[in-house]
């Protein structure tokens, strides 16, 4: 029995269609909302929020048809994770990076290897990154090694941000090879060697579980190995379609920030020079609700354009390199809006709901608090650079999962 297959096996529904995609994600996100909050402020893992989004199905929702998985449109996936993250952002981000990494698998992997992996996530299995490295001088860059000592092929390094580490039953490291490239490698979470500490002390997004990944001697299976120089042969846009995700995330905070925003102004008091009866009726109160309204509606809709694009891309058999930079500078467009959106609503959720907004037992920092720290990843501003160069001077953007 193979590593993969020996862990034990979930009672999964396996989606058929996007509709499904969409019911299984309003159920997972019932179930997120309700310790939502109690979660946050004491750090408690959603164990039972994950295994809930395991056995509905979603962790393989973009695993292609041919595998036995739903293959939902580009647009579903967003609204999914929407979905997710407006119930809990922390729920929405575990999974990303899942489907980032399936979709890389499809685009390295040989049938083999796809067949392998997408029955087993179809089965249940969860599946985290360990790419990022917390010493080192930039993103990319990767010190952990694969080492090869005969047919015993062994991993050694650390890694941090490792998101949904806890819970995964794979891990996926970035290695790099003794012939000097880096790889992917897939492995059993639970081999001899893999120390996980839940050591991510974030003020927000804090229970991701993105913590650190020590490995040891750690023996892998060599047919579990990804060749990341076949991402660069040919255009793809494997940026766009993570950074989707990523986008999504950030509009279901601002969503859920919106949520709390209409009912806490509610509640709240008038100012006395206003002469209402009720804070919802101030007519600064009132336009700003407004701005919020169409803020939030601009990034919703450039995050549905921006899908849109990406499901044409998957109805071709290959794509050119103009497309793929179109890709990304559509989803980066999104990103700017969705960005301001969560951390402007959840901002002015504070200001506008009064000082009773601010009392912890409503918890309502939560989403200014989740939005600052989910929005640090791939920074606006060289979002906005590269959309600027792109239209100004004609330069497609980087080439990675940044952008």
């Amino acid at each position: 029995m193979s590593e993969l297959s020996s862990l034990s096996k979930r009672s999964v529904h396996i989606l058929k269609n996007d509709q499904q995609a969409l019911n299984a994600a309003y159920q997972v996100a019932d179930e997120a909302l309700v310790n939502r909050n109690i979660r946050d402020q004491q750090r408690i893992l959603p164990y039972e929020a994950i295994e809930h989004l395991s056995q509905k199905g979603l962790g393989g929702i973009r695993i292609p048809k041919r595998y036995g998985g739903a293959f939902v449109s580009n647009k579903t996936l967003a609204q999914v994770f929407r979905i997710l993250s407006k119930a809990d952002s922390n729920v929405g981000q575990i999974p990303q990076n899942q489907i980032s990494l399936l979709n890389l698998i499809d685009l390295m992997g040989n049938e083999e290897q796809k067949k392998r992996v997408f029955g087993e996530i179809l089965a249940g299995k969860r599946l985290a990154n360990g790419g990022p490295e917390r010493q080192s001088k930039d993103s990319k860059t990767v010190h952990t090694t694969l080492i090869q000592n005969g047919e015993v092929w062994v991993l050694n390094g650390e890694k941090f941000y490792s998101t949904g580490s806890i819970f995964a039953d794979w891990l996926a490291i970035k290695a790099l090879h003794p012939e000097g490239h880096v790889v992917l490698v897939l492995v059993n979470r639970f081999t001899n060697g893999i120390e996980i500490e839940d050591d991510w002390n974030g003020f927000g997004q804090r229970t991701t579980a993105s913590g650190t990944i020590k490995l040891n001697q750690v023996h892998i299976d060599p047919a579990l190995i990804f060749d990341e120089r076949l991402l660069t042969q040919a255009p793809n846009y494997r940026g766009a379609y993570s950074q989707l995700m990523q986008v999504a995330i950030d509009v279901g905070i601002a969503e859920a920030a919106f949520t709390d925003l209409i009912s806490a102004v509610k509640k709240a008091r008038p100012v006395i020079d206003a002469n209402v009866e009720k804070a919802c009726l101030e007519h600064f109160t009132i336009q700003e609700t407004g701005k919020l309204q169409v803020l939030l509606d601009a990034a919703i809709a450039l995050l549905d354009d921006a899908a849109e694009y990406l499901d044409e891309l998957d109805s071709q058999f290959e794509v050119t390199d103009a497309q793929a930079a179109r890709a990304s500078i559509l989803v980066a467009e999104a990103k700017v809006y969705a960005n301001d959106a969560a951390l402007t609503i959840s901002e002015k959720l504070l200001e506008l709901g009064g000082s009773r907004a601010s009392l912890s037992q409503h918890n309502l920092d939560q989403h200014w608090r989740n939005a600052r720290v989910h929005t640090l990843h791939d920074p606006v501003r060289w979002k906005i650079h590269a959309i600027g160069n792109y239209y100004l001077n004609g330069v497609f953007p980087a080439r990675h999962a940044w952008i």
